[in-house]
C-alpha cells in the first residue's frame, strides 16, 4: 500500500493519488502528454511499420467494398496513409491524431485531432484502443474488488474505493460481472467500458462503410488474471509509469468491444490471409529463371509471414463492423 493511503481498519482506504485511468489519460494526452510530443514509430513497431503489405490489404478491402475514403484513427505521423497514397492516389485519406500535422505530410492527406462527424468509407484504428485509458481494479486481501490508484511520479500503487461504492461509475461493476468476474485475491483487470464506448462512438459515425479496430487483445476464454499494463520507450519494454515519459498500454477485451457494435472478431492472420497476404515461400525454381523476381517474392513472403505469425502480429484481433449491404471479407464466416 502506498504511503499516501490513509484509513482505519475495516474502512475503505483513501488515497490522494489519482485513479489509474486519470493518471494514464494525463500521461498520454495531457497538455504535454506522450502522444502529443512523441512519434510512436520511435518507441514501438506496428504492422504498419513491419510491411507495406498491411497497407496493401486495406486498399484491397476498400476496393472490394466500393469505398473511396480511408480514415486512420491514431494515425501516428501518417505512415499508413502515406503508404496508401502511394498505392492509390485516388483514395481520399484522413488522419485522426492528437499530435499536430506532421511536417512534410503529403498535401493530399487531410489531418485533424477530432473524429469526423460522419464517414462514408473504411475506418481503421490500428493499436488505438490499447492506448485508451481505463480504470484498473484489484481484489484486496478481504476479497473486495477496488479501484487501483497510482503515484504518477513513482508508479507506486494504492487501493481506493470498492467497485460497489456509490461514487464509482455503475458501469464498472456491471462490466466486471459480464466480462471479467474477479474472485481470487490479487487478481486484476483493466475495465473495458472506456474502450467499448470509444469504439461504439466511432462505429456510429460510419454512415456507409466498414470500421476495423486492430489490437492485441483477449477474450473471456483467455483473459489474463493479473492485468496487462505495459510501458514502452525507445523500442523496449520498460517499467510501467504514467508520468508522460513513456507509452502506457493494456490489452483490449475485444469480445466486449465487439458486443457493443455487433462486430465480428477475427485474428489478423485470418483477416490478412483472406485479403491475399500469403507468407508461403516462392518456388525455388524461380531463383533459376528470375533471380531478381525470386528475391523480391521472398522478401514479400517474409514480410507476410511476420504480419501473420503465430505468437506475434498474426495473433492481433480485428473487430470488424460493416454497415448494412456491405461485405467485409476478412476471415471465416
Amino acid at each position: 500500500m502506498s504511503s499516501t493511503s490513509l484509513g482505519m481498519p475495516g474502512l475503505p482506504p483513501v488515497t490522494r493519488d489519482p485513479a489509474w485511468k486519470n493518471a494514464w489519460d494525463d500521461a498520454l494526452y495531457g497538455a504535454d502528454g506522450f502522444f502529443r510530443r512523441e512519434s510512436p514509430i520511435a518507441h514501438f513497431r506496428t504492422s504498419v511499420h513491419a510491411s507495406p503489405l498491411f497497407a496493401e490489404s486495406l486498399v484491397r478491402l476498400a476496393h472490394q467494398a466500393g469505398l473511396d475514403t480511408i480514415v486512420d484513427i491514431g494515425a501516428g505521423r501518417g505512415e499508413l496513409l502515406e503508404q496508401i497514397h502511394l498505392l492509390d492516389p485516388t483514395l481520399l485519406l484522413l488522419g485522426v491524431e492528437v499530435a499536430a500535422r506532421p511536417e512534410g505530410l503529403d498535401a493530399a492527406i487531410d489531418w485533424t485531432p477530432w473524429l469526423p462527424e460522419s464517414v462514408d468509407g473504411l475506418v481503421v484504428a490500428n493499436e488505438w484502443l490499447d492506448n485508451t485509458p481505463c480504470h484498473v481494479v484489484e481484489v484486496d486481501e478481504s476479497g473486495t474488488t477496488r479501484i487501483v490508484h497510482v503515484d504518477p511520479a513513482s508508479g507506486e500503487e494504492s487501493l481506493g474505493l470498492a467497485v460497489s461504492d456509490s461514487d464509482v461509475p455503475q458501469s464498472v461493476p456491471g462490466w466486471l460481472a459480464s466480462w471479467c468476474p474477479l474472485t481470487e485475491i490479487g487478481t486484476r483487470a483493466e475495465i473495458g467500458t472506456a474502450r467499448d464506448a470509444a469504439w461504439a462512438d466511432v462505429v456510429r459515425r460510419v454512415h456507409r462503410g466498414i470500421a476495423i479496430a486492430i489490437d492485441y487483445g483477449h477474450t473471456a476464454a483467455d483473459r489474463p488474471p493479473f492485468g496487462t499494463l505495459r510501458s514502452y520507450l525507445d523500442g523496449s519494454e520498460v517499467d510501467v509509469l504514467p508520468d508522460g515519459s513513456r507509452d502506457v498500454t493494456a490489452h483490449v477485451a475485444v469480445d466486449s468491444v465487439a458486443a457493443q457494435v455487433a462486430g465480428q472478431v477475427v485474428t489478423q492472420r485470418e483477416a490478412l490471409r483472406a485479403l491475399g497476404v500469403d507468407g508461403s515461400r516462392p518456388d525455388l525454381d524461380l531463383a533459376d529463371t528470375d533471380p531478381t523476381g525470386y528475391v523480391m517474392a521472398l522478401a514479400r513472403s517474409t514480410e507476410a509471414a511476420e504480419l501473420t505469425a503465430v505468437g506475434g502480429l498474426g495473433d492481433f484481433r480485428w473487430v470488424v463492423s460493416a454497415t448494412e449491404g456491405l461485405d467485409a471479407p476478412v476471415g471465416p464466416s
